[in-house]
């Protein structure tokens, strides 16, 4: 996955843009922390699409990151005349099964989320999906997500452990 995310410092600046967006309004306006559920949902699946390594949510990621990582690429070329920068890639962990379990119900969930928002949360989780898929790839970020993986590991260990025991 490290080398076919293609991860560029143009897409990744395009990101934060991207971010900068959704957080400007809610900073300007009355910080109601409510207002940064559809962004906050849509940036958690995107994190943790990263790491869904063989599925279609890694694959969207990885595709998501080299979309944007390409569109901007072509952007500052035009604009000024540099090639590309590209940015070593990494992963947070790795998922067990039971870890799936649990990245599968946040799918569901910012499904249903997205199903039941206006135009502009709709934008804004998409917007969420799209930032923490590319910043997820990010080594750094990644370093300090780690806890990501591991958190829906022990949360879908817990589930499994519910269900053949009846108690935790």
């Amino acid at each position: 996955m490290n080398a076919a995310t293609g991860l560029s410092l143009a897409g990744v600046a395009a990101a934060l843009v991207i971010m900068w967006a959704n957080f400007r309004p809610w900073w300007k306006g009355g910080r109601d922390p409510k207002a940064l559920i559809p962004f906050g949902a849509g940036w958690l699946l995107g994190a943790l699409s990263t790491v869904c390594v063989g599925g279609a949510l890694g694959w969207g990621a990885a595709g998501i990151t080299g979309l944007l990582s390409n569109g901007s690429d072509t952007a500052v070329g035009s604009l000024v005349g540099t090639g590309p920068a590209a940015l070593a890639s990494a992963r947070m962990g790795s998922l067990t099964p039971a870890g799936g379990i649990v990245v599968c119900g946040v799918l569901a969930g910012v499904v249903l989320l997205h199903r039941a928002s206006g135009k502009l949360d709709r934008r804004r989780i998409i917007g969420g999906i799209v930032t923490g898929a590319v910043l997820g790839f990010l080594p750094g970020v990644a370093a300090q997500l780690g806890f990501l993986p591991d958190a829906a590991n022990y949360v879908g260990a817990w589930g499994a452990s519910l269900g053949n025991k009846g108690a935790a």
